[in-house]
């Protein structure tokens, strides 16, 4: 969803297999690539979405590559954004202190040194946080709004029909 939005929006967007370029969502959702991890590069990226879910966050977390996009995010300001689960990974390394962010309610207390929101999705700094799958369109187009614009984005969401 959260592609489909950008890619809408006409922002160019890579998605990234950790592991190889066929990866099955949590719910046994295959999906493809555009490329691997080995294909990647930090210098091109303006921002990294972390998608979550389980074992998806465990398995980006253990990834040197991912590690090294979201240090190269955290030390360049480039946007960092993550949904349900994967937002934990950020707070494992420290980049929320202050920062008001939110996730999956059960992985709230893995966000360390977070000012953890109420909100659906969270946008706060260069980071972009949010709950769960019910709101990746949400999510989507507060990432996408950060490139083309509040209105663009709202405008690509009244097109796909949401509310």
């Amino acid at each position: 969803a959260v592609v489909d939005v950008l890619r809408r929006a006409g922002i160019d967007t890579q998605t990234v297999g950790v592991g190889k370029k066929l990866i099955t969502s949590s719910h046994g959702i295959p999906v493809t690539a555009d490329i691997t991890e080995n294909e990647a590069e930090p210098s091109l990226t303006d921002a990294v979405v972390l998608p979550g879910g389980i074992p998806g966050t465990p398995n980006l977390e253990a990834s040197e590559t991912v590690q090294k996009f979201i240090d190269y995010c955290a030390e360049n300001g480039k946007y960092l954004c993550a949904i349900c689960a994967a937002p934990s990974i950020l707070g494992h390394k420290g980049l929320l202190d202050g920062v008001e962010a939110t996730s999956y309610p059960s992985f709230h207390n893995e966000l360390s040194g977070a000012v953890i929101s109420e909100k659906y999705v969270a946008h706060h700094k260069k980071f972009i946080t949010a709950r769960g799958a019910g709101v990746s369109l949400e999510f989507g187009a507060e990432i996408a709004s950060v490139f083309v614009g509040r209105e663009k984005a709202d405008e690509i969401l009244r097109s796909m029909q949401c509310r």
